[in-house]
């Protein structure tokens, strides 16, 4: 019954694409762009739309679910109804999607042999995602901005663009948990400021105060909302010669501190503020421990490529704001020879996904860049190999259900960053990432001069006033954060003046 079913299925497809001209049959695969062969897909993402390349001139394509429903496609690229994608991809939620195209050049038209696209049982029912873009330059800003993108249509908006705030970098930005309620990012330049937003309040924080070496950097919400932890940096960047490597970024100094964002205070400890590089924090989704990466600190640009990161773990108390007395270290990435950096925990508390590459602390520029998962649990640690590839795998977010991850990648061209979506099973299992869907995606990025990064998913749309925000900028009013004195959990002075807490440091240490 099945194969008589197929037999007419393709009966069916070759009467409309031949109109009663000859049609090749190959056996191989089509040659599509993006690679959608194979990828693991949520339902109700915004369709995969898809161009053919090599020359054709018409494409008409047939997706079959698994419950023997059709959708069809056709036109110059393979362009799906998103409310018929929608529900061919809902009803098929735990099964799979086999799409045959044929495409016509010069009159003739071919016929491929199918491929599949997988249909998660778990669904991703978060918003969307919001992600920086950002044209190559170095020295100078050009357009910059972070935006918002509806994961289940096409519809991208601004949250806040350089145009609003001109030669200024608009950095990192962060949603707590993924969601939107609270969000935060910080403003680089002239009137530079980190700016905290909670529901519909916010407030320009300047962040650096007598004992922090800079305003906030890279930040991530404690799981209460109360704090608000960030790296503290001096940050540079130099280009390399005759490496084979292009750019290296890189601190000069850089240490951790927590904005309590209720009273503007700002927690240090001498465990996170030492001699050492010090940086991207993230709290445990219960909030108990605070995550962060550290090196031993060598000169640099001199050694650069000397310069490895741990990941280290910190008690906090969230009652008292206090820091513990201890410090492990949960991966001895530098003895190993490689650096460890970004550490995004799953908000089941899992798993800790973070990059891997063979120094530094800024894996995009790096094309030997992986993603790596860490078991909280067992501490067993592995590449997440379904999700790499042979260049740059960065800057990466769990979804709020912890089964999709979000991350930017090099490997279309090697030079500019794109969004890939991943599902993640409960083994830390990886299915095929595919490409943030775009309408005509090879005229899409192929016409896009900017690069993504920091990506987040958001559960709802992040509500932002342009107007206020832009009369708040130019006003320059800032609140001043204030030094908290605070002593460790333990009420005892720290005399612990190894960073790495357990670390063997006479085994390390030049």
């Amino acid at each position: 019954m099945k194969s008589n079913r197929l037999f007419i299925g393709c009966l069916v497809m070759l009467l409309l694409v031949s109109c009663r001209r000859e049609v090749e049959v190959v056996d191989m695969l089509p040659p599509i762009w993006p690679d959608y062969v194979g990828v693991t897909i949520p339902a109700g993402v915004a369709p995969l739309d898809f161009n053919v390349e090599g020359g054709y001139d018409r494409v008409f394509v047939r997706a079959t679910g698994s419950d023997g429903t059709l959708l069809t496609a056709r036109g110059r690229w393979a362009r799906w109804n998103v409310r018929r994608w929608h529900r061919l991809t809902r009803t098929n939620a735990g099964g799979q999607l086999s799409i045959t195209v044929a495409a016509e050049r010069d009159g003739r038209w071919t016929q491929f042999r199918p491929f599949i696209v997988y249909v998660s049982a778990d669904p991703l029912d978060d918003y969307g995602v919001t992600y920086r873009k950002i044209a190559p330059g170095y020295e100078t800003y050009s357009k910059i901005g972070i935006y918002q993108r509806n994961l289940h249509t096409f519809h991208e908006s601004p949250v806040i663009e350089s145009t609003l705030t001109p030669g200024q970098c608009v950095n990192c930005h962060t949603a707590n948990a993924a969601d939107p309620a609270q969000f935060t990012f910080h403003l680089r330049g002239k009137h530079g400021a980190t700016y905290f937003q909670t529901g519909t309040k916010g407030k320009w924080v300047t962040t650096k105060t007598e004992q922090t070496i800079s305003n906030a950097v890279y930040p991530y919400w404690h799981p209460s909302g109360d704090y608000c932890a960030s790296s503290n940096n001096f940050i540079h960047q130099s280009f390399w010669t005759g490496s084979g490597r292009l750019i290296e970024v890189w601190d000069d100094a850089s240490d951790i501190s927590i904005t309590d964002v209720r009273t503007d205070e700002v927690i240090t400890s001498p465990l996170v503020h030492t001699e050492w590089y010090e940086t991207y924090p993230a709290f445990s989704p219960d909030g108990q421990t605070l995550y962060y990466c550290t090196a031993y600190p060598y000169p640099v640009p001199a050694q650069a490529a000397d310069v490895r990161y741990d990941l280290c773990a910190i008690a906090f108390d969230a009652a008292t704001g206090r820091l513990g007395s201890r410090v492990d270290t949960l991966i001895h990435a530098a003895r190993e020879g490689h650096s460890v950096t970004f550490p995004r925990p799953s908000y089941d508390g899992r798993f800790i996904l973070y990059s891997q590459a063979d120094f530094g602390c800024f894996p995009i520029d790096h094309r030997e860049a992986d993603l790596w998962l860490y078991e909280v649990e067992t501490g067993r640690r592995f590449p997440l190999e379904g999700a790499n590839s042979p260049l740059a795998e960065s800057f990466h977010n769990w979804s709020s259900d912890s089964r999709w991850i979000l991350f930017s990648s090099r490997r279309h061209d090697g030079l500019y960053s794109h969004l890939y979506i991943c599902h993640v099973d409960e083994e830390g299992r990886a299915g095929k990432p595919f490409l943030l869907p775009q309408r005509n995606p090879k005229a899409y990025y192929g016409r896009s001069l900017y690069s993504y990064n920091v990506p987040d998913f958001t559960r709802r749309k992040i509500r932002f006033n342009t107007v206020h925000t832009w009369r708040q900028v130019s006003s320059n009013q800032r609140v001043q954060a204030i030094p908290k004195d605070i002593h460790a959990l333990d009420d005892e002075k720290e005399t612990n003046t190894n960073p790495r807490g357990n670390y063997d440091a006479d085994s390390f240490m030049p």
